[in-house]
This record gives C-alpha cells, structure tokens and sequence, in this order.
C-alpha cells in the first residue's frame, strides 16, 4: 500500500476474501492505469445521451424522483384495493401488483389446481369484475400500475385496458407496464403455461397492439430480477437480461415490427443486492451494453430505443428472517445503491418479507425509506455523482465485458430460447448459488445475525395473517359471476379465440372480447391450452 508521499509501505490488511459478491478479486487502489485506453464521450458521455452510461435522462433526478413503486397485493381485490389507496395516500406515487399463483398461471379459484393458494401470495384476479374492484376509485389514466405477471401478461393487460375503458380513460393516456417475461420463467422461476414459442407469439401481440393502442404502456419488462434471486452474479443477471431482450427484439422484428416503433417501450427489470458499489457498477454497464446493441446489432436510430429504462426491486432473496429488524439497514443501502446506479422506479422490500407477506406497518416504513433517500439524503440534487470514480469507472468496465461474453456464448449457442432449451443459464446459475451456500456456510461470506452476531431473539410480532376464507369466498363470488353474465356471448367470444389461436391474427382484441363478456382467466387459459399445449416440467439439458 502506499503512503501520503505514495511510496510503497509494508501493507496491514484483514484476513479476509476481497471480492465483490459475483467473486471478482478487488484490489485495494484503483487510479488511471485502470482505466487506461477509455474515451470519455466513447464509453460515459453525458447524462441523457449515448451511450448512456450516466443515465437515460439528460436531468435524471433534479428533473423529478424516481417513481416510488411499492409491489403490493394479497387475499381479494377489495383488500388489495384497500392497501393500494393506503399507501397512495402515504405518498406512493405509482402502483405495482402482486398477483397470486393460481393467477400467474391461469387458474380460477375455484380450480382444483388453485386449492390453498387463492390469495396467498398475492391478489386473486380472475375477471373484469375484480379488475374493476381492485382499481375502484383509482384513475388509471393518472396513475401507472406495473403488473408482475408474465404467462398470462395478456389476459390481465386485456382485464386493465377493459377497466381504464370502462372508466372513460384515454387510452392514449394510460401508462404502466406488464413484465411479459417468459423466458427468464423458463430458467429461473417457474411460472409457465405454454411451450416457448407461443409464448413469444402472445409477447410479440402485445408489442404491436400496444404500439397502435396504448402508446404509453411499456409492454414488456425484461427481468433480471428473477434469476439474481436464484444465485447468478452481477454480471450473469446483466448478460441473460440482455441476452433475453435480444431475443424478444428479433422475434418481434420477424413478425414485421420495426425497431423504432416497439423499442422505446420495452423496460427492464433488476434486483439490487448487498455489494453496494457492485450493483452501482451493474446498472450503469446494463445501460451501456443494450444501447450499444440496440445501435449497432439492430440498427436502431431513435434514440429513445437505445435507452434501458429499469425498475429495481432490493433483493428478496438478502432479507433474512433472523433479527429481521436487520433487513431495514440492508433494504435502505439497497435502495441507495439502486438510486445512484439511475434506477426509473423502485420497489424497497419490507422488513418482514422472509417470515410473510408485508404487514401495514412494515410496508409504511419500507416506503418512508425510499422517501428518506429522496427527500434527505441529497444523492438526487446531482446527475451520477459516482462517476469518474476509478473503481466504479472499472467495474462498470468489468460487468459490461463479462455481460458482453455472456451474450456471446448464448449467440454461439444459437440465441436465449436455444439456451434455454439446453439448460445453459439454468446451470450457471445453479452453480454460483452453489458457491454462495458455501461461502456462507464456511464463513467466507458474512451474513449478520444468520452465520456471524447471532442472538437469541423471541418470535416476531405483528406478522400479515393470511385469511383462510379467502378461497371459498372467492369460490362464491365466481359461481355468482358465471350465474349473471350471457353464456352464449362468452362461448362464442371463447370459440373466436380458439379460433385466433389456431391461426396467426394478433390475440389481443380477442381477449378483450372474451374479458368484456365476462370470460375467466382460468376459461381463456383453457381454450389456449387445448389449442397450444402446455409446458409441463423445466426445460433441461
């Protein structure tokens, strides 16, 4: 190490692993030989300008905060509804919804399959009837809702359009975003109805609809979240995510879409966990490495097409449910992590998530944290104030090239679906997760109050009790549902939508017919299952 006159003197150091948490070695200086062969404008440029690394916007916060997008939803849409209009009124300024997993993959509630899960993770939504109570007395032309769903995007995006409509709302002024994201479901998280490719069918629908109808809709949300929960680095997440968009992008160009025309309204999903300086790093090389695809592998012109847009969401899988208090300190530097990197919209997790759903009083504080950063911090007052540092100049370097080699090994290997297909990023993953439990598990990773500060603590008070009645309610309120509405209007509206699938029109407006008679979720996945299939284990090698 050297000293104040920067002569060289014997170095003291901790006994411990210096490595950010993918595993990169960090040195204990970085200065101008790290960044050797760098071009200002070529690899930083200025805010609001390619290739973006310093942010999508030319004001970035000095402009307006990021929006505060707390992920929300549990049991019905009436006490969703009842948590949406809470923390609204506690200043969140957008909405994000959880929905539970007999929704996610297109089961009614009174479905055999959804036995015990109705409104358990999330809210219970199955027709227009409960996407009318869930957004009662909220305008969807001034509020944006993020919606977390992906094998049925479609059918819930149809159930809002339908809601905004009913609402009188200019659907020209309706904004929000579907996360759409099939294939990280295929690699990381599960929740799949359909083979792949007519997957990508309804994705690419929903781009073109969007485009000609609901101009403000991001329509896909291309997640790296998903996979960094279940164990990938920093730079796997960047790499698969944008190996993914690439994906997405060349199936849409082959239905006939312009780049210019879809581009500007795809957005992106990450996680932000515990390296702080690493997750900044991580953000700021996403953003470089899709602007610079999208310019030179695309051909992209409008700029707004070349601008990764993202949401963060602080890491689930970091909360811990020993000492949970803990997890205040660790979603706070999460969120300031996320906010430096440029984030568009944040989610901060609730103390209380590893033991349950997040109770009134921990949601509170999980948006006060976000208030705290904006309003008391001063980290929004300039554009990137973490740029020019030699070690984040570096590892932004470092993530972009390991991202860029990821990329290029799914490219070689015939693109993300044939990578998913042979379980590519499914292993990689599996490995890294590996190497974090042992780490933990030997001490080399430090995990306050689980394997280092353990105390004896009592049992936690005060934690979200899920209703057990939930189910047969909604069980009644279905059977109610199905006894009013016009039978014959929903059958015909189903048979034109077996019909669609059969053939190549956009799925889209036929939903939102079938919706608008009434149809369930569960109805509509039926009809596609029997025309498509379905996708009935993980892909594998």
């Amino acid at each position: 190490m050297a000293d104040e006159s920067g002569k060289q003197g014997k170095a003291i150091e901790r006994d411990a692993p210096f490595e950010t948490s993918s595993g990169r070695p960090v040195k204990g200086v970085y200065g101008p030989a790290d960044r050797a062969g760098s071009d200002y404008l070529r690899d930083l440029g200025f805010p609001g300008a390619y290739p973006y690394t310093r942010g999508v916007q030319p004001t970035m916060y000095r402009g307006r905060f990021w929006t505060m997008r707390q992920y929300a939803g549990f049991s019905d849409a009436e006490e969703s509804n009842r948590r949406y209009k809470y923390l609204l009124a506690q200043g969140q300024t957008g909405l994000s919804v959880a929905f539970d997993l007999p929704t996610q993959i297109g089961f009614d509630p009174d479905d055999p399959m959804a036995e015990g899960e109705v409104g358990k993770v999330g809210v219970s939504i199955c027709s227009l009837e409960d996407m009318e109570t869930l957004f009662r007395d909220i305008p969807l032309e001034t509020v944006t809702t993020s919606m977390t769903i992906n094998a049925t995007a479609a059918v819930l995006l149809a159930l809002y359009v339908s809601v905004a409509k009913k609402q009188g709302a200019d659907l020209a002024k309706v904004g929000g975003t579907t996360q759409n994201d099939i294939l990280k479901e295929y690699i990381a998280r599960g929740t799949y109805i359909f083979p792949p490719r007519p997957s990508l069918r309804l994705i690419t629908d929903v781009f073109a609809w969007c485009n000609e109808n609901l101009p403000q809709w991001n329509t896909i949300s291309i997640s790296g979240y998903h996979m960094r929960e279940a164990g990938c680095t920093a730079a796997q997440e960047v790499g698969f995510t944008i190996a993914d968009a690439i994906a997405y992008t060349q199936a849409a160009l082959d239905r006939g879409l312009a780049i210019d025309d879809f581009a500007p309204r795809l957005a992106f999903f990450f996680a932000c966990h515990g390296n702080f300086l690493e997750e900044i790093a991580k953000f700021r090389a996403a953003r470089r490495l899709w602007a610079r695809t999208v310019k030179e592998r695309f051909g992209a012109k409008d700029p707004r097409s070349m601008m990764l847009r993202f949401h963060t969401q602080t890491g689930g899988a970091t909360l811990t449910a020993q000492q949970p208090i803990n997890n205040l300190v660790r979603t706070a530097l999460q969120g300031l992590s996320a906010v430096l990197g440029g984030t568009q919209s944040l989610h901060t997790n609730s103390y209380d998530e590893a033991l349950s759903l997040p109770s009134q009083h921990a949601a509170e504080l999980a948006l006060r944290t976000q208030q705290i950063i904006a309003y008391e911090t001063g980290v929004g007052d300039t554009i990137d104030p973490v740029a020019g540092s030699w070690y984040i100049e570096h590892l932004t370097d470092e993530v972009e090239r390991d991202a860029a080699d990821y990329v290029k090994r799914i490219d070689d290997i015939g693109g993300a679906l044939a990578a998913v297909e042979r379980g590519f990023q499914a292993n990689e993953i599996s490995e890294n997760a590996f190497r974090i439990q042992r780490d933990i598990e030997a001490h080399r990773r430090v995990v306050v109050g689980v394997n280092e500060y353990v105390d004896a603590e009592p049992p936690p008070q005060g934690l979200h009790q899920h209703d057990p009645t939930v189910g047969e309610r909604r069980k009644r309120e279905l059977a109610r549902l199905r006894a009013g509405r016009d039978a014959g209007a929903v059958d015909a509206s189903l048979r034109r939508l077996e019909d669609g699938a059969r053939g190549d029109d956009n799925m889209i407006p036929l939903i939102i017919e079938a919706v608008e008679c009434y149809a369930t979720l569960g109805e509509i996945c039926a009809r596609l299952r029997g025309v498509w299939g379905e996708q009935r284990e993980r892909l594998s090698v």
